[in-house]
């Protein structure tokens, strides 16, 4: 006998990105440089005297502690968990649900609807502009579908622009008893302001962030949520037993006093984003949008599938975005040595 899986179920495919040996990998957003090995050395003295045969701290309270002094937010209102993604998951899990919606503005970060059907709520799809920045129409589409929840991703993947603070604060005051989850993945990248300036007055935001990018820590899986107390009280609720190892909180802890080093790495991965820009637009017919993020989108002339393949046949991978964006690709901002290569590759897939 078979044991029956959920309606639907395996009619989903697992959510992947390829990982393949290649010369350049610009496909998943991570950061070509790893932190500095005063970072390393740390977290193994820790590792050494942690007691592992003891569970961890459920609350995770020195992480948040620390995650409070760096962020000038009260420690109540910081909560931590395995990436920014199972953030999304606990808040979906307290404030979505069956019964319940959650709305997107589309083009935005897939997981954002996959993590909805998880979690078995309801997705109202709103849609973007042309540009890709949320305007008054968004927050009157807001208005008309009064979902429980709304994701905005800022800056927004797979497009790269920060959307506007101030939009997010007119959502927040249009749906007072709605959950507005600001996705800040990528804002250490961005010049814009962060939504963190609308926590003091509205109880309602919640803004996810993660070590993944700017941290150069995405192998490590450690994302925060600020917040109010009352949210970080619920997420306790939902959150499973000694969610996050003691481990994962050592390492947290420790790149967090490596802070300044982690924030100069941006500098240098802001130049080679610019210069993906930079050389993509010199390409005859090639249109680039604006990135405030660690990556690049952008349109090519003819078929975008068929210049990914022809990349990755010259060993550069990148992510295949035309599900998502028509004809689009994405980019993630590499080395110096990496850039070079994507740059090559497409001038000479493209003008060859």
């Amino acid at each position: 006998m078979t044991a029956r899986p959920r309606k639907g179920l395996r009619d989903v495919d697992p959510y992947t990105s390829p990982q393949l040996d290649v010369a350049a990998r610009l496909n998943t957003n991570e950061s070509p440089h790893p932190l500095p090995a005063g970072f390393f050395e740390q977290l193994a003295d820790v590792v050494r005297d942690l007691p592992l045969n003891r569970y961890p701290d459920p609350m995770a309270t020195r992480l948040r502690e620390e995650l409070a002094s760096a962020t000038d937010h009260p420690v109540a209102g910081v909560w931590a968990a395995n990436g920014s993604n199972e953030i999304l998951h606990q808040l979906l899990l307290a404030y979505g649900g069956p019964g319940r919606t959650a709305m997107t503005f589309e083009p935005t970060y897939q997981l954002h609807g996959r993590l909805c059907w998880i979690t078995h709520t309801a997705i109202a799809r709103g849609a973007l502009p042309p540009d890709f920045v949320l305007t008054d129409e968004q927050v009157r589409q807001a208005g008309d579908a009064r979902p429980d929840v709304v994701f905005v991703c800022s800056p927004n993947n797979p497009t790269g622009n920060a959307q506007p603070v101030g939009i997010v604060r007119d959502l927040a005051e249009a749906l007072p008893t709605s959950l507005i989850v600001v996705d800040e993945a990528y804002i250490e990248f961005a010049d814009a302001p962060t939504a963190t300036t609308l926590l003091p007055t509205h109880e309602n935001v919640a803004v996810v962030r993660t070590f993944s990018k700017a941290f150069a820590m995405a192998g490590a899986r450690i994302g925060y949520v600020l917040t109010s107390p009352r949210l970080v009280e619920d997420l306790g609720r939902v959150r499973l037993p000694y969610h996050l190892s003691s481990l994962t909180q050592a390492a947290g802890i420790c790149a967090l006093h490596h802070r300044p080093e982690a924030l100069a790495l941006i500098a240098a991965i802001r130049v080679q984003r610019d210069r993906i820009a930079a050389g993509l637009a010199s390409i005859e017919g090639v249109t680039v949008y604006p990135s405030d993020a660690n990556f690049v989108l952008f349109v090519p002339p003819g078929d975008a599938r068929a210049l990914w393949r022809r990349l990755l046949d010259r060993g550069v991978l990148i992510r295949d975005m035309t599900a998502v964006v028509p004809n689009a690709l994405r980019v993630t901002a590499g080395s110096e040595h990496e850039t070079d290569l994507f740059l090559k590759a497409a001038k000479g897939s493209l003008t060859g």
